[in-house]
């Protein structure tokens, strides 16, 4: 079991949190411009990376803040945990492999 740190409360088993998916992904600049093809890329595609990862958090049992943390998606191993809308933060340098779709998918 994870021991994850709030930023806010302190080390809390993982049962207290939830994941929220790809951190620092922008919202777009003209939404009502989109197609429905550039919608499903904004809500659906997300970096599938082996390695170090932003990920959002939210504390859900505790302070129920959101707040990001850069994890290792092969060891499980938390390099940082940081607040909402700071930048990320420069993790070990690994040779990171971002998977990405097949050729003729949907993009």
């Amino acid at each position: 079991m994870l021991l994850i740190s709030c930023p806010n409360c302190g080390s809390r088993d993982e049962t207290e949190f939830h994941y929220g998916g790809q951190a620092h992904v922008p919202y777009p600049e003209n939404p009502t411009e989109l197609n429905d093809r550039e919608w499903a890329e904004y809500l659906f595609y997300r970096d599938n990376t082996k390695g170090a990862f932003a990920e959002r958090w939210l504390h859900s049992t505790g302070c129920r803040q959101w707040f990001n943390m850069l994890r290792d998606t092969v060891t499980y191993d938390i390099q940082a945990v940081y607040p909402m809308g700071t930048p990320r933060p420069a993790g070990p340098s690994t040779s990171a492999t971002s998977i990405t779709a097949p050729e003729g998918a949907i993009k």
